[in-house]
């Protein structure tokens, strides 16, 4: 069965109702998400040869990250459910994503993120999105102990990953993959932090082949940064450090689902360092023009890597999601750039710093 649409995009919810849990109509919360490109790598050939490269732009998602896959479906269904306020932890893209959707459904937000561990430009669409933003003196794990005590006993509903509607949403992801290709690509990898898009994308996947949309099922690789990579480690890491802040945890709340998606697909969970990950980000935006955060070059990072170890070889198809917009953390990116180069306004000037 192959899905057809008539008209314009309206949502992930209505576009993949087939396959989501039922939400009435009047509380169903969208901002579009979802549609995002899938755009072919075309300057990369020498690095990965007569590989298929393709990119999974989630930055084009309304509030510039994944997140919003998953928050239509979590805030919709606390709205159904007659919640009046959300609350999470997040290092910064969750945050800005609740925030968003929260609004539109006229519901109060609450997020609590590391001090001083948040880019700048999440914290600022929190922030103008209407969110109370908590700022705690600790790390993202502690932030998460702490929005799970509260909704225990406090009317505020988590839409961190670990309510389930989160992943619901978020496997779309692999239903557009799909769609988009005609099949199921060899390999997709995915940044690794709380591990809930390796985990949904998987359901994703066997969603749709279960379906006979698909004929094959990916090997499903997923990449953590070396200083926050406590699955790779086999134990929790009490003091993550990466300047990939996005997947900055120490202890993933989906990781049991993130080594089943590993297991069951015949993948890998590896880890990256920040320099690999870091010229993963310059090569995506000087050479493809795709300008991403830097967890989410995390993917091709891992991507490189494996190529450069003989996992990965011509013929395959690779698709690397890239989890959100580079100007997301405008701090890295201008660290990461040239300087801007200073000049008198004088042609003869100009023109000779330009080559000519």
């Amino acid at each position: 069965m192959q899905l057809t649409r008539k008209g314009l995009w309206a949502g992930l919810i209505r576009e993949f109702r087939d396959f989501l849990p039922e939400i009435k109509d009047e509380a169903i919360t969208t901002l579009l998400e979802g549609n995002t490109p899938l755009i072919e790598s075309v300057n990369l050939k020498d690095i990965f040869g007569d590989i298929r490269l393709l990119l999974k732009y989630e930055g084009l998602n309304p509030t510039g990250s994944f997140k919003d896959r998953g928050m239509t479906m979590a805030v919709s269904k606390a709205r159904e459910e007659g919640a009046k306020a959300v609350i999470c932890a997040s290092t910064g893209n969750t945050s800005a994503s609740a925030a968003a959707y929260a609004a539109r459904a006229g519901m109060k937000a609450y997020v609590l993120v590391p001090d001083g561990g948040i880019a700048l430009g999440k914290l600022s669409q929190a922030m103008m999105h209407g969110a109370m933003v908590l700022q705690i003196k600790g790390n993202f794990d502690d932030a998460l102990n702490i929005v799970k005590a509260i909704t225990k006993d406090y009317p505020v509903k988590m839409v961190n990953s670990i309510n389930p509607y989160r992943i619901e949403g978020q496997k779309t992801g692999a239903f557009e993959v799909s769609e988009h290709l005609g099949y199921a690509p060899t390999y997709h990898f995915l940044p690794v932090g709380n591990a809930g898009n390796i985990t949904a994308y998987w359901k994703g996947y066997k969603e749709y082949y279960k379906e006979g949309i698909i004929s094959n099922l990916p090997k499903m690789m997923g990449f953590q940064a070396e200083g926050a990579a406590p699955i790779v480690l086999g134990h929790p890491v009490e003091d993550p450090h990466t300047l990939a802040t996005a997947i900055k945890i120490g202890n993933p709340a989906s990781w049991e689902g993130a080594l089943k998606a590993k297991e069951e697909s015949g993948g890998t969970i590896g880890m990256v360092t920040d320099d690999e990950i870091i010229e993963a980000y310059r090569l995506l935006a000087a050479r493809e023009g795709v300008f991403c955060e830097p967890a989410s070059a995390a993917s091709l990072a891992g991507a490189i890597k494996l190529k450069k170890d003989g996992v990965l070889i011509d013929g395959d198809t690779v698709v690397c999601t890239l989890t959100g917009h580079g100007l997301k953390d405008p701090d890295n990116a201008m660290n990461a750039s040239p300087k801007p180069v200073k000049v008198a306004a004088d042609v003869k000037k100009i023109l000779k710093i330009m080559g000519f």
